[in-house]
């Protein structure tokens, strides 16, 4: 269906962007209407961060600042960061649950991954990676889960041309659905599910999946992603899957190895974690509000590359000496 964009002005006093961009898109799909929630939390969403995240107006005050003093003492070793940036560090401190020394060790985990792989992140915005929107495998669920929380898709069996779309431009394409997602105070709250709808996979597409690749996806999840991954979906996977998941298990700690489901074909079982009414009815939900494809989101990201930009000025940077 034709899409409907247009632009919506970020709240007056929000400082959740890192760049200078002062509007954010917004989508219609029907009688619905999906926006990048830039906007602060509301009062429910404050008393589930007290619950869950320890967030209190005094706490928060108290690890904003003692954070910030911790990213300055940093800067002697080339981390370049925005430091003034509230809402930038309170991107850090929930999912630390405003432990700043946590919070500082996932500053450093987040940008010190990015450092290694420069060859992924180095300038990586929506308008260069054209080619992963293209081919439609990755989408975002128009509606939040139950518990507030972003679901982001990806097909990776029959409708993934591997040899027309790598597996690292996937991996590409799931690093700019989750930037995006850091900018929403709600997500970083609620957190974020993700959905691998593995139908159709191939034994051609099994052989893609390398230990190497395996190992980078688990250490940017476990320890480099500012973003509470709540639970990791299986779903219509085949018995071959298997090879691929043996890749991924000498890495997985537990943590992240309990909240990953294996349902198949099971519809209740995916809905014992994800309610119907937010699901399509591909997955036994009764969502009708249509999927926004991947030529949509391309075009909708690229609203705000220069946000990308902003996200990719910082981070370790080589020191130069007098």
């Amino acid at each position: 269906m034709p899409l409907k964009i247009q632009s919506e002005k970020v709240p007056e006093g929000n400082n959740c962007m890192l760049s200078d961009t002062k509007e954010v898109p917004t989508v219609t799909l029907g009688d619905f209407v999906l926006r990048l929630e830039v906007e602060e939390p509301r009062s429910e969403l404050l008393e589930k961060a007290r619950r869950e995240l320890r967030e209190t107006p005094d706490l928060a005050r108290e690890s904003l600042a003692t954070l910030q003093d911790l990213i300055r003492e940093e800067r002697d070793k080339g981390l370049v960061a925005p430091a003034d940036n509230i809402a930038w560090l309170t991107r850090f401190l929930r999912p630390t649950k405003f432990y700043p020394d946590s919070a500082f060790n996932l500053v450093k985990n987040y940008y010190s991954f990015k450092k290694k792989h420069k060859n992924i992140y180095e300038d990586l915005k929506p308008s260069k990676e054209k080619n992963i929107f293209n081919h439609d495998i990755l989408t975002v669920l128009p509606m939040r889960d139950q518990e507030g929380r972003r679901m982001l898709v990806l097909e990776l069996g029959k409708k993934w041309k591997h040899n027309k779309c790598s597996l690292d431009e996937v991996y590409k394409g799931a690093v700019l659905f989750m930037e995006a997602a850091m900018l929403e105070p709600e997500t970083q709250i609620c957190g974020a599910e993700v959905i691998f709808d593995m139908d159709g996979l191939s034994m051609q597409q099994t052989m893609q999946f390398t230990p190497s690749f395996a190992k980078r996806i688990v250490d940017w999840l476990q320890d480099s992603v500012p973003l509470r991954i709540k639970g990791i979906h299986i779903v219509n996977q085949p018995y071959i899957f298997n090879i691929v998941f043996n890749l991924f298990k000498p890495f997985l700690r537990e943590k992240l190895k309990s909240r990953i489901y294996f349902h198949g074909t099971n519809r209740d079982s995916l809905h014992k974690h994800l309610s119907p009414k937010v699901l399509p009815k591909s997955y036994g939900g009764t969502c009708d509000v249509p999927r926004i494809t991947g030529p949509q989101w391309y075009e909708l990201l690229s609203l705000i590359d220069d946000e990308y930009d902003a996200i990719n000025s910082y981070g370790y940077k080589e020191i130069i000496k007098a």
